[in-house]
């Protein structure tokens, strides 16, 4: 008898301990810009959530080659917040169901397209199929095809292949949805259109380079690629090293947190 009851005891209290594992209290919570003081977060290497977190109080900053790589260690619980663009942060949320984005917003920001230092012809080519884009509509074309304000995205019609003497060769991260991502063995976004008109317009043929985000501007500087479109947002220190167009987009940094570390319980 005493042997059973022991066994019974042992099984209650493995029970118990399993039963407190599946129901583990968050203890961490972030319900404003404030409250990442001090908090583990994670961001893109070399974006602009990057140097923006640098300035938090007491952060401790984990830096990685890919967004969706911070968020899964957001879920597990390895960090705290992940500080990301609008509209990959919004993507990362839709395929995260336990993953929610602050009400604040961290900051605002202007993304154009980087060429080399002092590649004036290439700019101003640029500069006006933006504005040619943005006259005819095509330009809201594209957004209602990648980002649009509401309802299902519009289809785009296949592009015809091109067959130019020439290419100019654009440098991106394809890990930036909705501006630049993979669909099967393609790369697909805003900005792949708005590249496919600017080639176009030069009557040049596209070549695409895919690489990590903190090497665009080394790329661009050694002559590896001819211009940047990767959702780059337009900051002093980068106008250093290269020549930005004018504005296409406006976006806001945003910080993604656990759903159940956006509500403090009541006391």
């Amino acid at each position: 008898m005493k042997k059973i009851i022991t066994l019974i005891c042992i099984g209650c209290m493995a029970l118990t301990i399993l039963t407190g594992c599946g129901k583990k209290k968050e203890s961490v919570f972030i319900t404003n810009v404030e409250e990442l003081n001090g908090k583990k977060i994670g961001v893109q290497e070399g974006t602009t959530g990057d140097i923006y977190a640098t300035d938090i109080e007491g952060a401790e900053l984990s830096r990685f080659k890919k967004a969706v790589d911070a968020a899964i260690d957001l879920k597990n619980g390895k960090i705290d917040a992940v500080i990301l663009d609008e509209q990959p942060a919004k993507k990362i949320v839709e395929n995260n169901k336990d993953l929610v984005i602050l009400d604040e917003q961290f900051t605002s920001e202007d993304y154009a397209i980087a060429v080399a230092k002092g590649n004036e012809e290439l700019l101003q080519s640029i500069n006006a199929t933006i504005a040619r884009m943005k006259e005819e509509g095509s330009f809201k074309t594209f957004l209602d095809a990648y980002i649009p304000e509401s309802g299902d995205p519009v289809k785009l019609e296949e592009r015809p292949a091109t067959n130019f003497a020439d290419e100019i060769v654009m440098g991106t991260n394809a890990e930036f949805e909705p501006f630049e991502f993979r669909d099967g063995d393609k790369i697909v976004g805003f900005d792949i259109e708005m590249a496919h008109e600017i080639s176009n317009d030069l009557q040049m043929n596209l070549k695409v380079e895919d690489m990590n985000f903190d090497s665009l501007i080394n790329a661009l500087s050694s002559g590896k690629v001819d211009m940047v479109l990767a959702g780059m947002t337009i900051t002093d220190e980068r106008k250093e090293s290269v020549d930005f167009s004018d504005s296409y987009y406006t976006s806001n940094q945003v910080i993604i947190v656990r759903k159940t570390s956006n509500t403090k319980p009541e006391n």
